[in-house]
């Protein structure tokens, strides 16, 4: 019985045997030439203009959670979409009504301001 789980076994074996070795050769043979380019938080090229632990507003963290709601739940439709067809009239109300619940949500924390930046 235990003869089924060997091979998982060996996988997951040579994948912590891999995971291991990559990083004991990569700290080996890294070169340890550090600079104050390297050493800075953003190596974009744009120099930065306050530290990278600065305090944000609690309005950026808001607006960034209504993206990925809003984000997360138009992902609904991609099921909709392919099923089109077969779905119908019913699945166009379906949709119809949850568009709806996400417009009136949009819209409701629009009027409240969370998204304005002031």
């Amino acid at each position: 019985m235990l003869e089924a789980y060997i091979p998982i076994l060996l996988f997951v074996l040579v994948a912590i045997g891999f995971a291991i070795f990559t990083l004991l050769l990569s700290g080996l043979l890294h070169p340890e030439r550090y600079s104050k380019v390297k050493l800075e938080p953003y190596e974009c090229g744009i120099e930065p203009e306050t530290g990278a632990r600065d305090r944000y507003s609690i309005r950026f963290y808001l607006v960034a959670m209504l993206f990925v709601i809003f984000d997360v739940e138009t992902v609904f439709m991609f099921p909709w979409a392919v099923m089109m067809d077969e779905l119908a009239l019913f699945g166009l109300i379906e949709m119809i009504v949850f568009l709806f619940i996400l417009v009136v949500g949009y819209v409701y924390a629009w009027r409240k301001g969370a998204l304005d930046w002031v």
